[in-house]
C-alpha cells in the first residue's frame, strides 16, 4: 500500500499537470480574454457570471481559476492547433500584476462603416430596434441596418442608443 506522502506527491503532480494544461486564448484574442463566445466574440469579465449571455453562450473557457475568470491577461500564443483540455481547478498565479481594464463584452464593429450616411442621418439596427448617431461606435457598422433620418427612425419605432437622442 502506498504511503500518504506518495499519495500527496501524486496529487500535487496532477494539480501541476492541470495547471500546465489550462487553456490559453488564441493569438488573435484581445488581452485579458477569458472565454470565447459561441458567436465568435470574446469575454473578458472578472467572473463567469453572465459570460456571453447575449452571444449565444460560452463555447470555450481560457485560464480559469476556482470558478471565476482569471484576472491577469494570459499568454496569447498556443503551441498546438488543438487547444488543451480546460481545467477549473488551476491555482491563480502567485505574483499577479494588476488586472487589465475591463473591456466591452460586445464584439468590436467592423473597421469600415456601410457606404452612405452623413449629416442628419442615423444608423438603425433592424435586429435591436436601436438607432445610432453619427460618430457613435456602431454608426453604419451593425450587420442588418440602414441609414435614415432620426425622425423617420423614431416614427418607425426605433429608440435611441442608451436613450440618448442625437444632438
Amino acid at each position: 500500500m502506498k504511503s500518504a506522502r506518495t499519495l500527496t506527491l501524486i496529487g500535487l503532480g496532477v494539480l501541476w499537470a492541470a495547471m500546465c494544461l489550462a487553456q490559453q486564448p488564441p493569438a488573435g484574442a484581445p488581452a485579458g480574454t477569458t472565454a470565447l463566445c459561441k458567436d465568435g466574440s470574446y469575454w473578458s469579465g472578472a467572473t463567469k457570471r453572465g459570460a456571453c449571455s447575449r452571444h449565444k453562450g460560452v463555447q470555450e473557457w481560457y485560464g480559469t481559476a476556482g470558478g471565476s475568470a482569471a484576472t491577469t491577461p494570459a499568454p496569447a500564443a498556443s503551441t498546438s492547433s488543438e487547444p488543451a483540455a480546460s481545467s477549473t481547478s488551476a491555482a491563480p498565479a502567485a505574483a499577479a500584476p494588476a488586472a487589465a481594464p475591463k473591456t466591452s463584452r460586445a464584439p468590436a464593429p467592423s473597421a469600415t462603416a456601410a457606404p452612405g450616411g452623413g449629416p442628419g442621418l442615423v444608423w438603425v439596427n433592424h435586429k435591436s430596434k436601436v438607432y445610432h448617431c453619427s460618430g457613435d461606435r456602431w454608426y453604419g457598422k451593425t450587420k442588418d441596418g440602414e441609414y435614415m433620418s432620426e425622425g423617420d427612425a423614431t416614427a418607425k419605432g426605433y429608440r435611441a442608443d442608451h436613450g440618448k437622442p442625437c444632438k
